[in-house]
Protein backbone atom coordinates (compact mmCIF):
# COMPACT_ATOMS: atom_id res chain seq x y z
CA UNK A 1 0.00 0.00 0.00
CA UNK A 2 1.33 3.30 -1.07
CA UNK A 3 1.30 6.20 1.43
CA UNK A 4 1.68 9.78 1.29
CA UNK A 5 4.40 10.94 3.79
CA UNK A 6 6.10 13.98 4.98
CA UNK A 7 9.38 13.52 6.31
CA UNK A 8 10.22 16.52 8.96
CA UNK A 9 13.97 17.12 9.23
CA UNK A 10 16.70 16.30 6.36
CA UNK A 11 19.45 15.70 8.25
CA UNK A 12 21.19 12.24 8.80
CA UNK A 13 18.10 10.05 9.71
CA UNK A 14 15.59 12.33 7.92
CA UNK A 15 17.13 12.04 3.97
CA UNK A 16 18.28 8.39 4.46
CA UNK A 17 14.45 7.11 6.05
CA UNK A 18 13.03 9.61 3.21
CA UNK A 19 15.09 7.83 0.32
CA UNK A 20 14.10 4.44 1.67
CA UNK A 21 10.98 5.41 1.90
CA UNK A 22 10.38 5.96 -1.40
CA UNK A 23 12.48 3.05 -3.09
CA UNK A 24 10.21 0.58 -1.72
CA UNK A 25 7.04 3.00 -3.25
CA UNK A 26 5.86 5.27 -0.94
CA UNK A 27 5.63 9.38 -2.01
CA UNK A 28 7.54 10.92 -0.01
CA UNK A 29 8.32 14.67 0.89
CA UNK A 30 11.34 15.95 2.79
CA UNK A 31 10.76 18.86 4.64
CA UNK A 32 13.45 21.59 5.82
CA UNK A 33 13.17 24.96 7.18
CA UNK A 34 16.40 25.41 5.74
CA UNK A 35 15.99 26.91 1.77
CA UNK A 36 19.58 26.41 0.77
CA UNK A 37 19.85 23.32 2.06
CA UNK A 38 16.13 22.27 0.03
CA UNK A 39 17.34 24.25 -3.03
CA UNK A 40 20.90 21.59 -2.84
CA UNK A 41 18.17 18.45 -2.37
CA UNK A 42 15.91 19.51 -5.45
CA UNK A 43 19.09 19.32 -7.38
CA UNK A 44 20.22 16.14 -6.05
CA UNK A 45 23.07 17.48 -3.89
CA UNK A 46 23.43 15.27 -1.27
CA UNK A 47 24.80 17.37 2.35
CA UNK A 48 26.70 14.55 3.81
CA UNK A 49 28.37 11.19 2.27
CA UNK A 50 26.70 8.15 2.66
CA UNK A 51 27.45 5.45 0.56
CA UNK A 52 24.63 4.97 -2.13
CA UNK A 53 22.31 7.53 -1.12
CA UNK A 54 23.17 10.23 -3.54
CA UNK A 55 22.41 7.50 -6.06
CA UNK A 56 18.58 6.11 -4.73
CA UNK A 57 17.88 10.00 -4.18
CA UNK A 58 18.78 10.91 -7.71
CA UNK A 59 16.22 7.95 -8.74
CA UNK A 60 13.61 8.19 -6.88
CA UNK A 61 13.41 12.28 -7.72
CA UNK A 62 13.32 11.42 -10.97
CA UNK A 63 10.32 8.74 -10.86
CA UNK A 64 8.32 11.03 -8.97
CA UNK A 65 8.44 9.31 -5.85
CA UNK A 66 10.52 11.87 -3.44
CA UNK A 67 10.53 15.45 -3.55
CA UNK A 68 11.98 18.01 -1.32
CA UNK A 69 10.24 21.53 0.27
CA UNK A 70 10.19 23.94 3.04
CA UNK A 71 6.84 24.25 2.89
CA UNK A 72 6.05 22.24 6.21
CA UNK A 73 2.42 23.08 6.79
CA UNK A 74 1.71 21.99 2.96
CA UNK A 75 3.66 19.25 2.88
CA UNK A 76 2.03 18.01 6.13
CA UNK A 77 -1.07 18.68 4.75
CA UNK A 78 -0.58 16.52 1.89
CA UNK A 79 0.39 13.59 3.82
CA UNK A 80 -1.10 11.09 5.45
CA UNK A 81 2.07 10.13 7.42
CA UNK A 82 4.52 12.56 8.91
CA UNK A 83 7.92 11.13 10.09
CA UNK A 84 9.82 13.33 12.76
CA UNK A 85 13.50 13.43 12.41
CA UNK A 86 14.63 16.87 13.27
CA UNK A 87 17.33 17.45 15.78
CA UNK A 88 17.51 16.47 19.52
CA UNK A 89 21.49 17.68 19.97
CA UNK A 90 22.21 17.65 23.89
CA UNK A 91 22.16 20.58 26.55
CA UNK A 92 25.47 21.45 28.56
CA UNK A 93 24.04 19.40 31.38
CA UNK A 94 23.82 16.37 29.31
CA UNK A 95 19.80 16.40 28.69
CA UNK A 96 18.37 16.52 25.63
CA UNK A 97 17.34 19.57 23.97
CA UNK A 98 13.57 19.04 22.50
CA UNK A 99 13.01 22.30 20.99
CA UNK A 100 12.66 21.15 18.05
CA UNK A 101 10.01 18.66 18.68
CA UNK A 102 8.29 21.03 20.18
CA UNK A 103 8.84 23.40 17.22
CA UNK A 104 7.10 20.61 15.00
CA UNK A 105 4.53 19.48 16.78
CA UNK A 106 3.56 23.70 17.25
CA UNK A 107 2.99 22.94 12.99
CA UNK A 108 1.51 19.31 13.43
CA UNK A 109 -1.14 20.68 15.61
CA UNK A 110 -2.28 23.91 12.93
CA UNK A 111 -3.43 20.84 10.87
CA UNK A 112 -6.56 18.64 11.54
CA UNK A 113 -7.34 15.01 9.88
CA UNK A 114 -6.72 11.70 10.86
CA UNK A 115 -2.96 11.48 10.49
CA UNK A 116 -0.23 8.99 12.23
CA UNK A 117 2.75 10.89 13.65
CA UNK A 118 6.37 8.75 13.66
CA UNK A 119 8.69 10.22 16.00
CA UNK A 120 12.31 9.03 14.59
CA UNK A 121 14.04 11.77 16.37
CA UNK A 122 16.18 10.05 19.40
CA UNK A 123 14.50 11.61 22.81
CA UNK A 124 13.93 10.43 25.82
CA UNK A 125 11.03 8.61 27.60
CA UNK A 126 8.11 10.45 27.54
CA UNK A 127 8.50 12.53 24.27
CA UNK A 128 5.55 10.86 22.86
CA UNK A 129 3.27 12.02 25.79
CA UNK A 130 4.38 15.09 25.62
CA UNK A 131 4.37 15.47 21.58
CA UNK A 132 0.57 14.24 22.16
CA UNK A 133 -0.39 17.09 24.80
CA UNK A 134 0.76 19.95 22.77
CA UNK A 135 -0.73 18.66 19.94
CA UNK A 136 -3.77 18.89 21.99
CA UNK A 137 -3.29 22.39 22.28
CA UNK A 138 -4.63 22.65 18.37
CA UNK A 139 -5.94 25.39 17.49
CA UNK A 140 -7.90 23.81 14.99
CA UNK A 141 -11.44 23.95 15.91
CA UNK A 142 -12.03 20.86 16.66
CA UNK A 143 -7.95 19.89 17.10
CA UNK A 144 -6.31 17.38 14.44
CA UNK A 145 -7.14 13.67 15.19
CA UNK A 146 -3.25 13.01 15.60
CA UNK A 147 -1.63 9.31 16.27
CA UNK A 148 1.19 9.10 17.83
CA UNK A 149 4.11 6.53 17.62
CA UNK A 150 7.10 6.07 18.91
CA UNK A 151 9.67 4.65 15.93
CA UNK A 152 13.55 5.04 17.32
CA UNK A 153 15.98 4.44 14.43
CA UNK A 154 19.12 2.43 14.34
CA UNK A 155 21.00 3.74 11.35
CA UNK A 156 24.56 3.29 11.22
CA UNK A 157 26.74 5.91 9.72
CA UNK A 158 28.18 4.36 6.67
CA UNK A 159 26.11 1.47 6.23
CA UNK A 160 22.53 3.18 6.94
CA UNK A 161 20.69 1.90 3.86
CA UNK A 162 21.85 -1.65 4.70
CA UNK A 163 20.62 -0.98 7.84
CA UNK A 164 16.92 0.09 6.65
CA UNK A 165 16.73 -2.55 4.14
CA UNK A 166 18.02 -5.13 6.81
CA UNK A 167 17.03 -4.15 9.88
CA UNK A 168 17.56 -6.31 12.83
CA UNK A 169 14.11 -4.92 14.36
CA UNK A 170 11.63 -2.03 14.23
CA UNK A 171 10.54 -0.66 17.13
CA UNK A 172 6.80 0.93 17.26
CA UNK A 173 5.63 2.05 20.25
CA UNK A 174 2.34 3.23 21.15
CA UNK A 175 -1.11 3.23 23.17
CA UNK A 176 -3.38 2.72 20.18
CA UNK A 177 -2.40 -1.19 18.65
CA UNK A 178 -4.51 0.24 15.42
CA UNK A 179 -1.50 3.53 14.88
CA UNK A 180 1.09 0.44 15.96
CA UNK A 181 -0.28 -1.89 12.85
CA UNK A 182 -0.76 1.03 10.81
CA UNK A 183 2.91 2.00 11.81
CA UNK A 184 4.32 -1.52 11.02
CA UNK A 185 2.64 -1.70 7.60
CA UNK A 186 5.07 1.07 6.39
CA UNK A 187 7.86 -1.36 6.97
CA UNK A 188 6.71 -4.00 5.55
CA UNK A 189 8.74 -4.27 2.71
CA UNK A 190 11.54 -3.94 4.38
CA UNK A 191 10.58 -7.53 5.92
CA UNK A 192 12.38 -6.90 9.35
CA UNK A 193 10.61 -8.19 12.69
CA UNK A 194 8.63 -5.85 14.06
CA UNK A 195 8.81 -5.33 18.51
CA UNK A 196 5.29 -3.45 19.56
CA UNK A 197 5.75 -1.62 23.19
CA UNK A 198 4.59 1.33 25.12
CA UNK A 199 6.16 4.40 23.95
CA UNK A 200 8.55 4.64 26.81
CA UNK A 201 10.24 1.12 26.29
CA UNK A 202 10.41 2.09 22.82
CA UNK A 203 12.58 5.76 23.53
CA UNK A 204 14.78 4.00 25.81
CA UNK A 205 15.67 1.27 23.58
CA UNK A 206 17.61 3.18 21.57
CA UNK A 207 19.34 4.71 24.85
CA UNK A 208 19.68 1.48 25.99
CA UNK A 209 21.16 -0.37 22.18
CA UNK A 210 23.73 2.70 22.36
CA UNK A 211 24.50 2.96 25.74
CA UNK A 212 25.59 -1.12 25.94
CA UNK A 213 27.46 -1.15 22.60
CA UNK A 214 29.57 1.71 24.03
CA UNK A 215 30.03 0.04 26.77
CA UNK A 216 31.42 -2.98 24.68
CA UNK A 217 33.55 -1.08 23.07
CA UNK A 218 35.39 0.78 26.48
CA UNK A 219 35.27 -3.10 27.87
CA UNK A 220 37.28 -4.06 25.09
CA UNK A 221 39.90 -1.02 25.27
CA UNK A 222 40.14 -1.88 28.95
CA UNK A 223 40.97 -4.99 28.40
CA UNK A 224 43.49 -3.93 25.50
CA UNK A 225 45.29 -2.18 28.49
CA UNK A 226 45.50 -5.08 30.19
CA UNK A 227 46.76 -6.93 27.64
CA UNK A 228 49.89 -4.55 26.68
CA UNK A 229 50.82 -4.98 30.58
CA UNK A 230 50.95 -8.75 30.65
CA UNK A 231 51.96 -9.24 26.86
CA UNK A 232 48.87 -10.64 25.35
CA UNK A 233 47.33 -9.75 22.16
CA UNK A 234 43.84 -8.09 22.48
CA UNK A 235 42.89 -8.90 18.87
CA UNK A 236 43.01 -12.86 19.78
CA UNK A 237 41.56 -11.78 23.20
CA UNK A 238 38.78 -10.37 21.42
CA UNK A 239 38.53 -12.57 18.73
CA UNK A 240 38.00 -15.87 21.26
CA UNK A 241 35.68 -13.52 23.46
CA UNK A 242 33.51 -12.78 19.99
CA UNK A 243 33.36 -16.77 19.01
CA UNK A 244 31.07 -17.11 22.03
CA UNK A 245 27.48 -16.84 20.78
CA UNK A 246 26.40 -14.92 24.23
CA UNK A 247 28.87 -12.01 23.35
CA UNK A 248 29.76 -11.92 19.48
CA UNK A 249 32.05 -10.64 17.51
CA UNK A 250 30.99 -6.94 17.23
CA UNK A 251 32.06 -3.93 19.14
CA UNK A 252 35.13 -5.36 20.34
CA UNK A 253 38.13 -3.63 18.25
CA UNK A 254 40.08 -1.81 20.16
CA UNK A 255 41.24 1.63 19.35
CA UNK A 256 40.68 4.98 20.79
CA UNK A 257 37.69 5.27 21.65
CA UNK A 258 33.90 5.73 20.34
CA UNK A 259 33.14 9.22 18.59
CA UNK A 260 30.47 10.43 16.37
CA UNK A 261 26.75 12.21 16.90
CA UNK A 262 25.05 9.29 18.52
CA UNK A 263 27.46 7.00 21.31
CA UNK A 264 28.34 9.81 22.79
CA UNK A 265 25.85 11.98 23.01
CA UNK A 266 23.19 9.29 23.92
CA UNK A 267 25.60 7.94 26.61
CA UNK A 268 25.76 11.38 28.10
CA UNK A 269 21.59 11.56 28.08
CA UNK A 270 21.51 8.35 29.32
CA UNK A 271 23.17 9.34 32.29
CA UNK A 272 21.12 12.57 32.99
CA UNK A 273 18.13 10.50 32.14
CA UNK A 274 19.43 8.19 35.27
CA UNK A 275 20.24 11.08 37.15
CA UNK A 276 16.92 12.85 36.77
CA UNK A 277 15.41 9.50 37.62
CA UNK A 278 17.12 9.97 41.13
CA UNK A 279 19.43 6.92 40.41
CA UNK A 280 23.45 6.49 39.83
CA UNK A 281 24.17 4.85 36.49
CA UNK A 282 27.76 3.77 37.97
CA UNK A 283 28.44 1.27 34.77
CA UNK A 284 27.10 4.15 32.16
CA UNK A 285 29.54 6.98 34.06
CA UNK A 286 32.26 4.20 33.91
CA UNK A 287 31.74 3.74 30.21
CA UNK A 288 32.26 7.37 29.49
CA UNK A 289 35.13 7.79 31.69
CA UNK A 290 37.14 5.09 29.86
CA UNK A 291 36.00 6.81 26.61
CA UNK A 292 37.74 9.50 27.49
CA UNK A 293 41.08 8.26 29.19
CA UNK A 294 41.51 6.21 26.08
CA UNK A 295 42.11 9.19 23.94
CA UNK A 296 44.28 10.66 26.62
CA UNK A 297 46.77 7.24 27.06
CA UNK A 298 46.92 7.64 22.89
CA UNK A 299 48.39 10.56 23.39
CA UNK A 300 50.71 9.55 26.18
CA UNK A 301 52.13 7.28 23.95
CA UNK A 302 52.87 9.09 20.82
CA UNK A 303 54.32 11.98 23.06
CA UNK A 304 56.77 8.82 24.91
CA UNK A 305 58.28 7.98 21.49
CA UNK A 306 58.74 11.48 20.26
CA UNK A 307 62.05 13.10 21.35
CA UNK A 308 61.54 16.91 21.77
CA UNK A 309 57.61 16.75 20.68
CA UNK A 310 57.42 20.51 20.13
CA UNK A 311 60.08 20.32 17.45
CA UNK A 312 57.94 17.52 16.17
CA UNK A 313 55.59 17.46 13.43
CA UNK A 314 52.57 15.05 13.46
CA UNK A 315 50.79 13.86 10.58
CA UNK A 316 46.82 12.72 11.49
CA UNK A 317 45.85 10.49 9.07
CA UNK A 318 41.91 10.32 9.04
CA UNK A 319 39.66 12.86 10.46
CA UNK A 320 36.06 11.32 10.71
CA UNK A 321 35.05 9.38 13.24
CA UNK A 322 34.45 6.33 11.09
CA UNK A 323 34.86 4.79 7.45
CA UNK A 324 32.46 5.50 4.86
CA UNK A 325 31.47 9.18 6.29
CA UNK A 326 31.86 12.61 6.72
CA UNK A 327 30.86 13.41 10.01
CA UNK A 328 33.82 15.28 12.32
CA UNK A 329 31.42 15.41 15.17
CA UNK A 330 33.12 14.46 18.34
CA UNK A 331 36.01 12.66 16.56
CA UNK A 332 38.27 10.86 18.15
CA UNK A 333 41.13 12.97 16.16
CA UNK A 334 39.76 16.25 16.82
CA UNK A 335 40.50 15.95 20.83
CA UNK A 336 43.49 13.78 20.09
CA UNK A 337 44.99 16.81 18.19
CA UNK A 338 44.12 19.64 20.28
CA UNK A 339 45.56 17.72 23.16
CA UNK A 340 48.73 17.23 21.27
CA UNK A 341 48.95 20.93 20.68
CA UNK A 342 48.14 21.76 24.45
CA UNK A 343 51.66 19.61 25.44
CA UNK A 344 53.84 20.90 22.83
CA UNK A 345 53.80 18.88 19.33
CA UNK A 346 52.80 20.56 16.06
CA UNK A 347 51.11 18.83 13.64
CA UNK A 348 50.12 18.59 9.77
CA UNK A 349 46.34 16.98 9.57
CA UNK A 350 46.01 15.03 6.73
CA UNK A 351 42.60 13.65 5.11
CA UNK A 352 43.61 10.03 4.11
Amino acid sequence: MQERIAVIGTGYVGLVSAACYAEVGHRVLGVDRDPEKISGLLKAEIPMYEPGLEEMVKRNMAGGRLDFTTDAMGAIKRSDIVVLAVGTPALPDGAVDLSQIRSAAADLAAVSGDKLLLIKSTAPPGTSRLVESLLKESPVPGGGRWNVVSNPEFLREGSAIEDMFRADRIVIGAKDRGAAERAARLYAAFDAPVLMTDPESAELIKYASNAFLAAKISFINEMANVCEKVGADVELVAKGMGMDRRIGPHFLQAGIGYGGSCFPKDTRAGLRLAEQADYDFKILRSVMEVNALQRERFVDKILNRLEEPERKEVAVLGLTFKPNTDDLRDAPSIDIIGRLTDRGAGYAPTIR
